[in-house]
């Protein structure tokens, strides 16, 4: 339970900031934009999208119906957005159309935020 604590805390802090930016104007499409141009930064993203989900699918891999599992969810997502950066590496761009919003983003970012920094912080 530590270690879900411990990452949720750590969400909480990055969905909650990335909220704020994007509530402030961040633009999404620029940085996929940025992001498809540059081969070595796909290529280091996606090692550690995998490392860090291959980190919690091993030591955090808890499937029950309770709030831990969402950690557990966010690891695998994370490994298999890493593999798939590396085998298909314009897979992000399959996403651009979903970054119009930005505000929309933000609200749903800033929800995440303090749903993990509910079960972070406060429980």
């Amino acid at each position: 339970m530590a270690l879900s604590i411990l990452v949720a805390k750590i969400m909480a802090v990055i969905y909650l900031s990335v909220g704020v930016a994007a509530l402030r104007g961040m633009n999404f499409g620029k940085m996929i934009d940025d992001f498809e141009k540059s081969a070595a930064l796909t290529y280091i993203a996606a090692v550690i999208s995998i490392v860090l989900g291959m980190l919690l699918v091993t030591y955090h891999n808890i499937w029950v119906q309770d709030w831990p599992v969402l950690v557990t969810v966010v690891g695998w997502a994370a490994l298999i957005k890493g593999v798939l950066l590396i085998v298909l590496p314009e897979f992000m761009s399959y996403f651009k159309g979903w970054y119009k919003n930005t505000q929309m983003w933000g609200i749903l970012l800033l929800i995440i935020g303090a749903v993990y920094g509910y079960f972070g912080f406060v429980m």
